[in-house]
């Protein structure tokens, strides 16, 4: 039988959180945050395919999916960073593997600096931390960070809309595989972004320039540490292609690397490769479980 996905709420710190969890409570932890303009709708099927010998928790971030929008929150890197770490230490969680997709990368490699201790091992898939080797899809926003103005800023905004949610899940794959993106992803997220949530998104997007300060603080992170790595990729990503993935392995040589045929949405284009690979590895990384 294949495990159920448990939907959940919690209270933390005033703010209604939801989240997704399977697997056993006592069964090794993989923490899977997620990225933009998503939620833990993006892990729904990913979950039950490894909840047989492992614990798999995500959550909506503040302002996304089902968690609320508190007007009190600090939207940015640092402020998901802190929800992050509050979370787990709501749910008693010490010892974790942490999936870093989109910009759940950054942050998630921000909760790793604070807790290195606490990581078992990191599973990258499509997430950036390299400047020099940034996708094509980067130009506009290379170009705010450049000139940061207001008008700069409106015209990012300008991507905040159905259309622009729908460009960024199909993003750069093959026509045959575009079909296999459920359009419930851009048509879900989009009903779910009022207008506030929409200007959150635009803050976070222009964020991002200050986050580019931030990439040689990851990667010394993973040069000094060196966590077990297993990089999952879809080179068909007009942000992150191929040579994004691969300048992970100047800081972590050790590092496992797999290129699917798929793009930045690789958990609905290629979902069983994904989960097979992930399988594997975890089982090296817990092989006593």
């Amino acid at each position: 039988m294949i495990p159920t996905v448990k939907h959940r709420f919690v209270e933390l710190d005033g703010i209604g959180v939801f989240y997704r969890e399977a697997g056993r409570e006592d069964a090794p932890v993989v923490l899977l945050p997620h990225g933009y303009p998503c939620s833990s709708y993006e892990f729904r099927n990913f979950m039950p395919l490894l909840a047989d010998r492992w614990r798999l928790i995500a959550p909506d971030f503040p302002g996304a999916g089902y968690s609320d929008t508190p007007d009190d929150f600090a939207y940015d890197f640092d402020g998901f960073t802190d929800f992050l770490d509050a979370f787990l230490r709501r749910l008693g969680v010490d010892r974790f593997a942490l999936y870093l997709h989109d910009f759940g990368s950054q942050i998630g490699l921000r909760l790793a600096i604070r807790r290195p201790d606490q990581i078992a091992a990191l599973i990258i898939q499509n997430g950036d931390i390299y400047e020099d080797v940034l996708g094509p899809k980067y130009a506009p926003l290379k170009e705010y960070f450049r000139n940061p103005t207001a008008e700069g800023r409106a015209k990012l905004g300008e991507a905040v809309n159905e259309e622009g949610y729908r460009d960024e899940f199909l993003n750069d794959v093959r026509p045959e595989l575009a079909e296999r993106i459920p359009p419930d992803l851009w048509k879900l997220h989009w009903s779910l972004t009022t207008p506030r949530r929409r200007e959150i998104a635009i803050d976070v997007i222009a964020g991002l320039r200050e986050n580019l300060d931030w990439f040689p603080r990851y990667q010394a992170y993973l040069r000094e540490h060196q966590p077990p790595t297993l990089i999952v990729w879809g080179p068909q990503d007009g942000y992150m292609p191929e040579a994004s993935a691969r300048a992970y392995l100047r800081d972590l040589p050790k590092a496992e690397l797999h290129l699917f045929d798929g793009g930045h949405w690789l958990l609905e284009t290629n979902l069983q490769e994904v989960a097979a690979v992930t399988r594997g590895f975890l089982l090296r990384m817990f092989p006593a479980f």
